[in-house]
């Protein structure tokens, strides 16, 4: 059962005998989860005494946070650049990346009392290896600074009322300054994120790119390759629709509905892009992706000169498991253990490709209940990149998954989360602060 964290655990909310009255709030925040809270942080450190009150569906905050690297929570990344991600203009993420990078990130937790450890691939996760570590720093903060949370407040309506907003939640209605919509995708629906935000970003005026998921496990239907379910090894997949061609490498893991791993989960955004346009996707398997065709050929060659009595299987023994690289010579036509002298030209060259080009037939992927992050949403076009407010809705402003940027896997998706609710909530109070000079 997956285990969350109440308003009256953390110390804020209703539950604490917060005012709920309908007076003007500064700011409110549509959304508790890392975007919406890193932001309300963010809000109340700019500007000491502006009120920011976070409305939350759920009765409890934090769940994708929770769930998230294997309960883990992969905090950010050592190196976060714009060519992590996906989705909208690079200059618009790189803008909003350099206003608060990952060394930031990073110094922000520690002084939280969150202290981070580097692991492979530059992935840094708190000391603890609980992702509640994270989620307690965050609401630490949010009780710190005084910000409200509110569980329980689903938003059905955002609209444009006075010199502000009125927000109409499940639990009454609440007039604020200005509004962040930190909602999330609709990645995970367990943790609550749904896609209503969408909804409310296109009622004040905003448009949307098609959400899909993304970072998800990819299904082969009836699979010739099922019987390495459980086997994982380094890979590179190519995605080709039509003129694109996107290379991803990483490891892979063979399951028993198709492939999962790194490799698999960041090529799955392009499979499922070119579906939602109207393309039909390839997907080709490197199963030894430092080599080339020319390079493994020549390899070849030459190890029938050393080893004459060499196969296929003693030559290139320890470049995979020992299962997966029989199982996709076999499938190419190729016998692992000919001696390489007998082998000819044309089958030769079949093995290669047997292992190098190796059609996967994926047919969907495991959807939005496995996908860690949503591709799509609301285009950065319509942000303006020093404040993430709206350009068609003034007092609004947008942040995390909503928006249209999706990273690769290694906590990259989480910086986009701390760095854009950083500008929105430092950006809204600014905006407060300077109309009241």
């Amino acid at each position: 059962m997956m285990s969350s964290v109440r308003g009256d655990e953390a110390g804020v909310g209703a539950d604490m005998g917060v005012s709920e009255d309908n007076t003007v709030t500064d700011i409110v925040v549509v959304g508790a989860g890392a975007a919406g809270l890193f932001a309300a942080i963010a809000a109340a450190t700019a500007v000491p005494g502006v009120r920011v009150v976070c409305l939350d569906g759920a009765k409890s905050v934090g769940a994708k946070i929770l769930v998230s690297g294997g309960s883990r929570c992969n905090v950010t990344n050592t190196e976060v650049t714009d060519r992590d991600f996906q989705g909208g203009p690079s200059r618009v993420v790189r803008h909003v990346l350099r206003a608060f990078p990952a060394s930031r990130t990073a110094d922000w937790f520690r002084v939280a009392g969150v202290a981070l450890h580097e692991e492979e691939g530059g992935k840094l996760f708190p000391d603890t290896h609980r992702s509640r570590t994270v989620l307690e720093a965050l609401l630490g903060a949010c009780k710190g600074a005084g910000i409200e949370i509110r569980t329980g407040h689903r938003v059905t309506e955002v609209h444009p009322s006075g010199a502000g907003f009125r927000i109409v939640t499940s639990a009454g209605e609440v007039d604020a300054r200005t509004v962040l919509l930190a909602t999330g995708g609709k990645s995970l629906p367990k943790s609550g994120s749904d896609g209503f935000g969408y909804a409310l970003a296109r009622a004040l005026g905003h448009s949307l790119v098609p959400p899909t998921p993304a970072l998800v496990p990819l299904v082969i239907v009836n699979s010739p390759f099922a019987a390495f379910s459980g086997v994982s090894h380094p890979a590179a997949l190519t995605v080709r629709d039509g003129g694109d061609r996107h290379v991803v490498a990483g490891s892979l893991l063979w399951t028993h509905t198709g492939v999962s791993g790194p490799a698999a989960l960041d090529a799955s955004r392009h499979w499922h892009r070119a579906v939602e346009e109207g393309r039909r996707p390839d997907v080709l398997l490197s199963a030894l992706p430092g080599l080339t065709f020319e390079g493994l050929e020549q390899l070849l060659i030459e190890a029938v000169r050393v080893h004459p009595r060499g196969t296929l299987r003693s030559e290139l023994a320890g470049m995979l498991p020992s299962a997966v690289l029989e199982g996709l010579l076999r499938h190419a036509g190729a016998d692992p253990v000919v001696p390489l002298s007998q082998l000819s030209r044309e089958h030769r060259r079949a093995a290669i490709r047997g292992l190098l080009e190796v059609p996967l037939t994926v047919t969907d992927s495991r959807g939005y209940q496995h996908a860690e992050v949503t591709a799509g949403g609301v285009p950065l076009e319509e942000m303006v990149p020093a404040t993430m407010e709206s350009r068609r809705c003034p007092g609004l402003y947008l942040a995390g998954e909503i928006l249209d940027v999706d990273g690769r896997l290694g906590g990259f998706n989480f910086q986009w989360a701390w760095s854009s609710g950083w500008v929105a909530g430092t950006a809204m109070a600014r905006r407060l602060s300077e109309s009241r000079v």
